[in-house]
């Protein structure tokens, strides 16, 4: 796929950032694709700290995401983000019916809670390190998911260029998160340290490392598209 086909009909003042732009912000889902997607999540951790009754905080979460879901259906508009959000609560409402079936604390079921988002973010950052390193970067195939045709954005070396840098900006928070937060969940579990100031720590730093440390993270690939100094090669 070159940079024309990414655009049909371009002229050629169009420029790579400016396509890539526009497909990312559809493959994320825009401002209220992503909304929908942190809001389940920061409902838990806010009531969890406030009124430490996690399954309370769990069903409130759910029930969040159950009205995202419900107001999307009425507006007959995709439910992909509301989803994403939903099965990440239950793969962490798993991980808490794993530990509270071992005889598990409440303060242990908390800390089982966060285990999946450690996992998810570590093993995303290995994911798109990998991409990167062997010339496939994963937002490359964000931009094919979008056009329909999902590998020949690779056909143009600077698609992919500018799809790596995007790539490795996406990684980073996944990195830092892991980064801060397993001594943390390591610490809680063994007890080297204070459970109670583990769960407090990590339910902070899961807000304060989300969507502001993600948002960074975009703001950083909109300056990098914002620049539009790559022009599309319709002969890519």
């Amino acid at each position: 796929m070159s940079t024309h086909e990414v655009a049909p009909g371009s002229s050629p003042g169009v420029t790579v950032e400016q396509v890539v732009r526009a497909q990312l912000g559809k493959a994320l889902g825009g401002r209220r694709g992503m909304l929908e997607a942190a809001a389940p999540t920061i409902v838990f951790t806010v009531l969890w700290l406030s009124t430490r009754e996690i399954q309370l905080a769990l069903a409130v979460s759910v029930g969040a995401a159950l009205v995202l879901l419900a107001v999307r259906l009425v507006q007959r508009s995709t439910v992909q983000f509301v989803v994403n959000a939903l099965v990440g609560i239950g793969i962490g409402w798993f991980f808490v019916r794993l530990a509270a079936s071992r005889g598990g604390s409440e303060d242990e079921q908390a800390l089982a809670y966060f285990l999946p988002g450690l996992l998810y973010n570590g093993g995303y950052a290995v994911v798109m390190a990998l991409t990167c390193l062997i010339g496939w970067p994963l937002v490359g195939f964000m931009v094919g998911s979008v056009t329909g045709d999902v590998t020949a954005w690779h056909h143009d070396k600077q698609v992919v260029k500018l799809c790596t840098t995007l790539t490795w900006l996406l990684a980073i928070p996944c990195v830092i998160r892991v980064a801060l937060q397993a001594p943390l969940w390591i610490g809680g579990w063994s007890g080297s340290l204070d459970v109670d100031f583990a769960i407090a720590a990590l339910g902070v730093l899961k807000i304060a490392l989300g969507w502001p440390l993600q948002l960074a993270a975009l703001g950083a690939m909109l300056w990098v598209l914002g620049r539009d100094r790559t022009p599309v090669d319709p002969t890519a």
